[in-house]
């Protein structure tokens, strides 16, 4: 294993539940992400999946100070950054760019595209000549397959796909050397999905780029990730290579998520066994007590509602946070009802 990028550690967001007005008092807490720790390696794409409301996309708007941090640490480069220092925080963005999913609400609809793809450098880097800022934007244009002539354009006049690239050109403006897609493929046609996504990975071998890719999709998520972390209410249940999740999934609820893919074959979609879980995700409000995912797992036990799994994690780095793996009495405990 080499170094890796970013490091981080015990990420947590918590946002306060405050009723009565004006004199206000606390009433709850909404643990959005609660104890995260990831690691990604220099060229390396690693995906956060799980089903909508897990807290994927407010972890890495955490990370570039875009949502409150409430507890962590972050290294970068081997580089500890202050996330809640603004000048520590404008530093590190110029080395990590997002992709948002929204490719048509992520654009200022008043600004020329010259001007959006441009706006990094002028922040980042006044001391940039105005020739160079605009020979800059049609090497951009023409990395993500627009035409420079498209240049003078407005966004409404380009197409969902069309406007996804200019958020790509956008993020890789200041060549940074990590880019966040933030479910930046959700909102496409599945034939725009493939060419975006074909984008991506051809950007990050010319270029060396490293990825976070935030998405609901298994399907996607396989065709351009290196590892895969499996959040479930603020927390990651399993994390591991590609090929390693796919072909021996560990957690139930990785499980349940990969029983779901469908199956372009109508014969072996028929035939194969979904897992059905026990209910509906539960709130960030009222977290379970214990393993967070006991009262929807198939296979809880008592000890599943009463204490937290410990994370294990083998010779190939598949980290798993399940009682069946950790706990050393399993079989001997009772079911629960």
């Amino acid at each position: 294993m080499h170094e890796p990028l970013l490091e981080i550690r015990d990420l947590a967001v918590h946002f306060p539940i405050r009723r009565g007005g004006f004199l206000s008092k606390q009433v709850g807490t909404v643990k959005a992400v609660d104890g995260v720790s990831l690691s990604i390696e220099k060229g390396k794409t690693l995906s956060l999946v799980g089903e909508s409301g897990c807290g994927k996309s407010t972890t890495v708007l955490a990370l570039l100070g875009m949502a409150p941090l409430t507890r962590g640490s972050v290294r970068f480069k081997g580089e500890p950054i202050d996330l809640t220092n603004s000048r520590s925080l404008f530093q590190f963005r110029r080395q990590a760019q997002m992709i948002f999913q929204d490719p048509f609400g992520s654009l200022n609809p008043r600004m020329r595209v010259c001007d959006i793809i441009a706006e990094p450098l002028r922040i980042h880097m006044p001391q940039m000549r105005k020739e160079q800022r605009e020979e800059r934007v049609r090497d951009l244009m023409g990395y993500v397959g627009l035409l420079p002539t498209m240049a003078e354009r407005y966004p409404h006049e380009f197409s969902g796909g069309q406007r996804q690239r200019i958020g790509v050109a956008r993020a890789l403006s200041l060549n940074p050397e990590l880019v966040i897609c933030d479910e930046s493929v959700s909102a496409l046609d599945v034939s725009i999905q493939a060419q975006v996504l074909n984008l991506l990975m051809d950007l990050q071998d010319e270029l060396g780029l490293t990825y976070i890719f935030v998405s609901h999709d298994l399907a996607v998520v396989r065709h351009i990730s290196h590892r895969i972390a499996v959040m479930y209410l603020g927390q990651i249940m399993e994390l591991a290579d590609k090929e390693g999740l796919y072909r021996m999934p560990k957690h139930p609820y990785t499980q349940a998520l990969l029983s779901a893919i469908p199956i372009a074959d109508p014969v072996a979609e028929a035939q194969r066994q979904r897992i059905k879980l026990g209910s509906e995700i539960q709130s960030v409000i009222n977290v379970p007590s214990g393993c967070r995912f006991h009262p929807r797992c198939p296979h809880a036990r008592a000890v599943c509602k009463s204490t937290v799994p410990a994370t294990q994690e083998d010779d190939d780095g598949h980290q798993v946070a399940c009682h069946i793996y950790s706990h050393p009495n399993w079989e001997r405990e009772p079911l629960l009802m």
